[in-house]
C-alpha cells in the first residue's frame, strides 16, 4: 500500500479536489445530522468514499456507524485492493474538532479522522486528526487541483 504517497511529513494528507468536494457534498446532504463513513486508498493513491448509515440514538450530536455496513465496506475495500485510510464524520453545528466522545471512539489507530463542520453558514470546514501514542495530533489537509 502506498499510503505514503498520500501522506507527507509532518502529517499532511494530500486530497484531490474532486474527492474533497465529494466528501463535503456528503455532509451537505444531511445538514442536521452527523454523517459518517470510511475512506479507502489503493496502491495508486486513488481514494474511495464508503458512506455508512449513522445509527446513533441522537444523530444530531453524535455518530455511530452501522456495524454491518462498516464490515461490508471494509470487505469491499479489500476486494478493491484498498486499505482504510480515514474515518469521516460531520458536525452539523459545531467546529471540526474531536469531541470527548469522538476521542473515546478512536478504534483504528492507523486511520486519519476527518471531521467536516457545517457550523458556519455557507462555509464548510474540514480538519483531520490522528492518534499518536496516547495523544491526538492534527493532520494538515492539502487539497490538490
Amino acid at each position: 500500500m502506498r499510503v505514503d504517497s498520500l501522506l507527507l511529513l509532518p502529517m499532511t494528507l494530500l486530497m484531490p479536489r474532486p474527492f474533497a468536494t465529494k466528501l463535503l457534498f456528503e455532509a451537505l446532504k444531511s445538514p442536521d445530522e452527523e454523517i459518517c463513513g470510511l475512506v479507502g486508498a489503493d496502491d495508486d493513491s486513488v481514494l474511495r468514499l464508503y458512506p455508512i448509515s449513522n445509527i446513533a440514538a441522537d444523530p444530531r450530536r453524535q455518530f455511530e456507524m452501522d456495524p454491518q455496513q462498516q464490515i461490508a465496506s471494509l470487505r469491499r475495500m479489500r476486494e478493491h485492493g484498498e486499505d482504510l485510510l480515514a474515518i469521516y464524520h460531520s458536525h452539523p453545528d459545531t467546529p471540526p474538532e474531536p469531541s470527548a466522545r469522538d476521542l473515546e471512539a478512536l478504534g483504528y489507530p492507523d486511520a486519519i479522522y476527518l471531521i467536516i463542520s457545517l457550523n458556519i453558514k455557507g462555509v464548510l470546514e474540514m480538519r483531520g486528526f490522528k492518534r499518536v501514542e496516547n495523544n491526538v495530533q492534527e493532520v494538515s489537509l492539502k487539497v490538490m487541483a
